[in-house]
């Protein structure tokens, strides 16, 4: 992501796979392919394709193979598909050898389905950007409204988001319409900033670890009506009892857990509140509601104060 705009000014591809959890930065790409292009009429040269929009893969090849009208380009945009057969990767292939230099083939590919494609198109990588890259968009775009921050407030804002750019500018548009101020405090990003569920997960594995229950309750207050919670939980805890087993350097183990490195030096902190006899009774404990709930002995929302409970004991 961070180099296309370079590559967009040298050539431009004729198929770009675009990869990654962060949907902002699909867009962010489209738009940068799009200028690149210098599309014409788009009502004419701007055609997408989604599960819902298209017959077959051989829609999409006639799509790409029509000329573009008062345009150099049209683009064609294959929209996050949830399938796709051999015969469909067949035609595609074929196309990608003897695509049209005049059409561009943008794939959103959100489930990895289109990894056969990459050794022959152009791959943007739209996983979440590194906190620096963040810093300083954080900072272009609140110029862009006269305000200023300060790294330490922008680190905050960056963790509260969990490093998702979508997120992030989102909160940052509420920022900046919330006061006069020129400059966002830490105080602003902790009353307005409505954070991501799995910081919230964080904040309250330290609780936890530090025995501080008023707190932990207080968070599993805002978060217990989301469904995804108890498995948020579980997870995060899953993955401190394999960092805490684990001889992998934090480089090694982002790529293992699919995960960022600062998550892991996160997780690191985490682990220092409890020692790996807890971490691994805590992890047998989330199984044993998981069970319950899949079988109907407990209901969610009464299994995840169940589970903070006991954890406070163990």
């Amino acid at each position: 992501m961070k180099t296309l705009k370079t590559r967009l000014s040298k050539q431009i591809q004729n198929c770009y796979l675009i990869q990654g959890e962060d949907s902002l930065l699909y867009d962010k790409s489209l738009s940068m392919i799009k200028r690149a292009c210098n599309l014409e009429m788009p009502d004419f040269n701007f055609t997408a394709f989604d599960d819902d929009s298209f017959s077959s893969f051989q829609t999409i090849i006639d799509a790409c193979e029509t000329m573009p009208f008062a345009s150099e380009y049209k683009i064609v945009l294959l929209k996050n598909l949830s399938k796709i057969n051999e015969n469909d990767k067949k035609l595609l292939k074929k196309y990608i050898e003897n695509s049209l230099s005049s059409s561009v083939l943008v794939i959103f590919d959100n489930k990895n389905l289109f990894d056969f494609l990459k050794p022959s198109v152009e791959f943007v990588d739209a996983k979440r950007l590194d906190k620096n890259t963040l810093t300083s968009l954080i900072a272009s775009d609140l110029k862009k409204y006269g305000k200023q921050i300060s790294l330490t407030v922008a680190s905050d804002l960056i963790e509260s988001c969990n490093g998702y750019y979508t997120l992030i500018a989102n909160e940052i548009f509420k920022l900046a319409s919330y006061t006069d101020e020129v400059m966002i405090t830490k105080k602003m990003v902790e009353e307005i900033v409505i954070k991501e569920p799995e910081f919230k997960v964080f904040e309250l594995t330290e609780a936890l670890g530090k025995k501080n229950g008023d707190l932990a309750l207080n968070l599993l207050s805002y978060m217990e009506k989301d469904t995804s919670t108890f498995s948020l939980i579980a997870n995060h805890f899953r993955r401190l009892f394999f960092i805490s087993i684990s001889d992998l350097s934090d480089t090694e183990l982002a790529k293992q857990l699919g995960v960022k490195e600062y998550a892991i030096t996160k997780s690191r902190l985490a682990i220092k509140n409890f020692s790996k006899v807890q971490l691994k009774k805590i992890l047998s404990l989330c199984e044993e509601v998981d069970f319950s709930i899949k079988k109907g002995l407990m209901q969610q929302q009464n299994a995840i104060y169940y589970l903070v409970f006991n954890i406070l004991n163990i």
